[in-house]
């Protein structure tokens, strides 16, 4: 997966594989910070959050949440279990999509104190009041139901994960022509 930056691409299209040719198809492509300059590309690749229940935690993200288990290994050694969950397939193994959530189990740990630094992670759905009743459907805790944000007209919501982190739901905006 390449990214481009800086000058005209095609405006995505939804679910049409025709090609773009009308000027108005097209959009504008910011300029990489200078900091991101081809010696230096970045991409986010996972967050780690530290499960208290590795089973429980991969239950809720990939039936509450519907992301799919990407990978799943134990460090005996170490005594500790990493998996990956995610939207998008790896290939070959490999990370090729969309950033990913590691699940760390630390063995004999069953608890851990959050802080007051931990925010969320944000997810985009197409309808955040269908995505609260599907969480709730599957056995998710909804602590937000989906409402324009204080002083602002996004539609957002909030569940929580088995270990308290928060999930946001941020409904897609519709472009209006």
């Amino acid at each position: 997966m390449q990214r481009i930056y800086g000058g005209t691409v095609p405006a995505p299209a939804s679910n049409t594989l025709n090609t773009p040719t009308e000027p108005s198809a097209f959009r504008t492509v910011p300029e990489r910070p200078p900091i991101l300059q081809p010696e230096l590309p970045m991409r986010i690749l996972h967050t780690m959050l530290r499960v208290g229940d590795l089973d429980r935690s991969l239950d809720f993200y990939t039936k509450v949440l519907g992301m799919k288990l990407l990978s799943r290994q134990d460090y005996p050694d170490g005594k500790f279990t990493l998996a990956f969950v995610g939207f998008d397939d790896r290939v070959d193994g490999k990370q090729v999509g969309d950033a990913e959530i590691e699940l760390t189990h630390n063995w004999g740990v069953d608890k851990y104190e959050l802080g007051s630094a931990y925010g969320h992670i944000a997810l985009q759905v197409d309808d955040a009041y269908q995505a609260c009743e599907l969480a709730k459907q599957r056995g998710g805790k909804v602590t937000r139901e989906a409402g324009p944000m204080k002083h602002g007209t996004t539609v957002i919501a909030f569940v929580e994960d088995p270990d308290g982190y928060k999930i946001e739901f941020i409904q897609k905006k519709v472009v209006s022509d």
